[in-house]
């Protein structure tokens, strides 16, 4: 059941209107049991997953616990660390199966060949689970947070399979936090008109990211990527910036909605993007971008690893090991691999090339301060992080680098004029609109950093204000990508 769909426009408020018409004790049971059917709607059967992750998980939180009541400490320790080990351990492995298993065998085999061996052929049909990578995830920094004593576990399985499961952010984030989520499932929840009204327009603009602008993209994107040999120069270049706001649209759309959505029924999940493309740095990015992954890797892996209190070396050895993992967490494919290598590598540079820059700066008197010196930074920024998106969008790396190449071979600037750009999926009307999509993105975000837009339109007089919402509806209806001959399109994280 996607958010996009019409089967969710009747879902939600029938979830939403019982929510708050039984009584609060039993209101998390109705959630619950509404979030396993949401899930179950893509494939019944690997709910079946999802529940065994949530037992192992709870279980762990609870021996964990118990263990912390070991009158002799080194031995609750190592039990501590047993429980944690099986717990992660187990959950890894089921997440390798579904996900990892396909590459690891074929790169297994490409070893093999060179030797002239026998290849491994498994019969084995696995289809990736929608949203493991999240549950799996969520459901282990709870384990951690029991295992540092950061949280008590919860004795309620009911509740806390609803932490694990819960429907809004259940397949594609924000990854919650046990600290964050669980304590809110058991407080009152009363019926707010601005709390639900802002959850509402929160939705609303998520819709117009998702059906307005990531789709209309996702048109020319797919049309040039999937037939990358037949463009070259300056083509491969525009669907490439296209791409960079399609999936930022995309993504930042299902975080919108799973909010709202959330927030409707009085939860407040954590923000998953701040403005993402005005950052100044490569590091402020992963700041701003997917910040619930970003994150959960800086709790429980860069740190474990020892951060920054290390030696430099060591510490830029950390940086790419948790930039490499999370482009493995992205998708079984070398390409993702790079694409994460790549932001860790523009980190370490930048870290490297820091004095030099303060020195030229110094020598020739730059105002950093100044707007121009801030733009050309977010410029720079955002070019750097849109060259990684080709190994992110393409199939695998040997079609990343030749999208790349085929970039270079040939400046063909004549195609602003000639009429190509309307011959890449979208005729002309399109593609102004995608370009318009694009520009009132911006100019959203720009405004929003300063102050919530929906609280300047609650202190807009109220003709004002409902004309905004009547127009940003028909703007869907009319504008939106969807109706006869277009399916639902997936939220791109789906397939992490």
């Amino acid at each position: 059941m996607l958010f996009n769909s019409m089967e969710f426009l009747i879902f939600f408020p029938i979830v939403v209107l019982i929510y708050f018409v039984i009584p609060h004790k039993i209101r998390y049971i109705w959630l619950l049991a509404a979030s396993y059917f949401y899930y179950m709607c893509w494939n019944p059967k690997y709910a079946i997953l999802m529940l065994l992750s949530t037992v192992i998980t709870y279980l762990s939180g609870i021996l964990i616990s118990r263990a912390n009541l070991v009158p002799n400490k080194l031995k609750a320790v190592k039990l501590k660390k047993l429980f944690v080990g099986f717990c992660f351990s187990s959950n890894l492995i089921i997440l390798f199966f579904f996900k990892y298993f396909d590459f690891f065998i074929s790169n297994i085999n490409l070893v093999l060949r060179k030797f002239n061996f026998e290849l491994l052929n498994p019969q084995f049909d696995i289809i990736l689970p929608v949203g493991i990578s999240f549950y799996t995830f969520q459901a282990l920094s709870y384990t951690m947070d029991i295992y540092r004593e950061e949280l008590k576990p919860e004795k309620n399985f009911l509740k806390y399979a609803l932490f694990v499961s819960f429907f809004p952010q259940l397949v594609a984030g924000p990854i919650e936090r046990s600290k964050n989520l669980i304590h809110q499932i058991s407080e009152r929840h009363y019926f707010e008109y601005n709390r639900v009204k802002n959850g509402l327009l929160l939705m609303l603009w998520g819709f117009v990211k998702k059906l307005i602008i990531a789709d209309r993209l996702a048109i020319l994107v797919n049309q040039v990527y999937n037939n990358y040999h037949d463009y070259k120069g300056l083509v491969l270049i525009l669907a490439t910036i296209f791409f960079s706001f399609q999936i930022y649209c995309d993504f930042s759309s299902y975080s919108d909605i799973a909010s709202g959505a959330a927030q409707v029924m009085g939860f407040k999940l954590m923000d998953n993007f701040k403005q993402p493309y005005f950052s100044k740095s490569v590091a402020e990015f992963w700041r701003r971008w997917h910040i619930s992954l970003s994150t959960w890797f800086r709790d429980y892996l860069y740190i474990p690893l020892g951060g920054n209190r290390v030696s430099k070396l060591k510490g830029y050895f950390n940086i790419m090991v948790v930039f490499a993992v999370s482009g493995l967490w992205h998708g079984a494919d070398w390409s993702f691999v790079m694409w994460g290598a790549m932001n860790g590598a523009y980190q370490i540079i930048g870290k490297e090339l820091k004095f030099l820059f303060d020195k030229a700066a110094t020598i020739f008197k730059v105002n950093r301060e100044s707007k121009l010196h801030i733009l050309l930074k977010i410029i720079t920024t955002y070019l750097l992080i849109c060259f990684s998106w080709i190994f992110f969008r393409a199939d695998n790396f040997s079609m990343a680098i030749q999208v790349i190449k085929e970039m270079v071979m040939e400046f063909n600037p004549w195609i602003l004029t000639d009429g190509t750009l309307y011959q890449l999926g979208l005729d002309e009307k399109n593609f102004r609109l995608a370009i318009i999509g694009i520009i009132i993105l911006l100019v959203f975000d720009y405004f929003n950093a300063k102050q919530d837009i929906r609280e300047r339109l609650g202190s807009c007089h109220i003709v004002f204000r409902w004309s905004v919402y009547y127009l940003t509806i028909f703007s869907i209806i009319i504008f939106g990508v969807y109706g006869l001959g277009y399916d639902a399109s997936q939220f791109i994280y789906f397939q992490f």
